[in-house]
């Protein structure tokens, strides 16, 4: 594709788009054509047909093309970018030695600059749609959607509510900070209306928040159409405090006080008994599949391929380790292969297709999106990707969706458009200057780094060969 066509696509009016391939829920399509204005797509269909009937619109042609939906990061930590690489080696719960202290050292201008960061990442990798799980950064949440809206991506944008000290354990059925709940109904109307924020409710363990607040904030998420994001059964330790307080699992203990159901989206629930399954069967409640971060930093892999049995609504998440929405699709399934699918002789582990799907419309509903995008379909935005599959990896096609799976990268994306708009053109920014902010996010970095409080378990991979090496020259005398 040449820059003619980049003006082409970037050019005011109705465009019509003809690919080689449309990727739908029911797999790639040849000979198909969208037709994008205000923003969404007003019509999926044969590409003749739509030539015919909508011959005001723009026509570009995109040979050896995929257009397929963006994909949805359904779990992420916009301001926590300046540590990704914090987390290395690191043993479980690192939340309260790296990411508290490192967000807590954030300023308005560092805040923003992780958050707008994180969102360039995202884009380059593909992903139209980010849940941010909320900041514990000192500054107005405005700044993170500000720095969402500058990038150009859509973000579910989370406000923390917690109002209980999540050591003491003391906050009970009757406590709690009305304070917390009035900010929680302003966050949720503020962005009524907005083309690309969209308020979403946040605790960041279920002991970090009083009962109380726990059932308000369900009840005001499901009142507006938002999810509250919580993180459940992630680690052992959580476990096992949430059953020496309550005598019942987080999961349970949420069931309990009635918040469960289609308005929360419960982050990584790695470890899930049988029991705790059926409970999120019946109330539909959503995941987040956060497969790289169990690798990373976690203590179990979520049953992906059994919820998808069970008809258990997820998606997929980064939780902030790397923004490459191909990688993440390959990481799910390799991850579910490894965990349960070599033990019990499963060689399919859930096909191409569930995790194409779960990564895009199946995120999209986990996150409260699905009635608009997720998904390559008249009326909903028009977030998409063009893909390259003329490549090596792709060129030889037999089993599309299984390819993008297991040979996909975010080199292979061409473009990727969020609300009919083109964001990301080869990797780059299509109207902002990329460099420029990673520049100052270096900058900005090493001085938030360096003031955090922040306890790491591991040294760097250079000191911790340099020890490895003064041991084996003390063994060897």
């Amino acid at each position: 594709m040449n820059q003619p066509e980049r003006e082409l696509l970037t050019a005011p009016g109705p465009l019509l788009l003809v690919p080689d391939v449309v990727l739908l829920p029911e797999g790639p399509v040849d000979g198909l054509a969208v037709v994008i204005d205000d923003g969404r797509f007003q019509a999926v269909g044969p590409a003749d047909e739509l030539e015919r009937t909508h011959p005001r619109s723009r026509a570009v042609r995109l040979p050896g093309r995929l257009l397929m939906p963006g994909f949805v990061d359904a779990h992420h930590h916009l301001t926590q970018s300046f540590g990704a690489a914090l987390a290395f080696g690191e043993p479980s719960e690192i939340f309260r030695r790296v990411w508290v202290p490192l967000e807590g050292a954030l300023d308005e201008e560092a805040a923003y600059t992780a958050a707008k960061l994180a969102a360039l990442e995202a884009l380059r990798g593909g992903f139209t749609t980010v849940a941010d799980a909320g900041t514990r950064a000192g500054v107005d949440v405005d700044v993170v959607a500000s720095a969402a809206r500058d990038a150009g991506i859509r973000c579910v944008l989370g406000l923390v509510c917690n109002d209980a000290d999540d050591a003491s354990g003391d906050g009970g059925a009757t406590a709690g900070d009305p304070a917390v709940l009035r900010g929680a109904e302003k966050h949720l109307a503020r962005y009524a209306g907005d083309p690309l924020v969209h308020a979403s409710l946040a605790v960041s363990i279920p002991e970090a928040a009083t009962e109380r607040t726990l059932r308000a904030t369900a009840r005001l998420a499901a009142e507006s159409g938002a999810v509250v994001q919580i993180h459940v059964n992630e680690h052992l330790a959580g476990v096992e405090r949430s059953l020496v307080r309550h005598g019942l699992r987080p999961l349970e203990h949420l069931h309990r006080i009635g918040a469960l159901g289609p308005q929360l989206l419960a982050a990584h629930a790695a470890l899930l008994t049988p029991h705790e399954l059926t409970l999120l069967a019946d109330t539909g409640t959503a995941v987040s599949y956060n497969p790289v971060a169990s690798a990373w930093k976690g203590n179990a892999v979520a049953p992906a391929t059994t919820m998808a049995e069970r008809g258990i609504r997820f998606g997929l998440g980064t939780d902030g380790t790397r923004g490459d929405g191909f990688r993440l699709a390959d990481a799910a399934e390799f991850a579910q292969r490894l965990a349960y699918g070599l033990s019990t002789g499963d060689s399919s582990c859930g096909a191409g297709w569930t995790w194409l799907e779960t990564a895009t419309r199946g995120g999209a509903d986990a996150v409260g999106l699905g009635a608009r995008t997720g998904t390559i379909a008249q009326g909903l935005a028009a977030d998409f990707l063009l893909v390259d599959i003329g490549t090596p990896e792709l060129a030889l096609s037999w089993d599309l969706p299984w390819e993008l799976v297991r040979r996909g990268n975010r080199d292979q994306i061409t473009a990727v458009f969020v609300a009919g708009r083109l964001r990301m053109w080869h990797g780059r920014p299509a109207d902002w200057d990329g460099a420029a902010l990673v520049r100052r996010a270096a900058e900005l970095a090493r001085a938030t780094v360096g003031k955090a409080d922040i306890t790491r378990v591991h040294r760097t991979s250079a000191a911790a060969r340099a020890l490895h090496r003064s041991r084996e020259r003390v063994t060897a005398r």
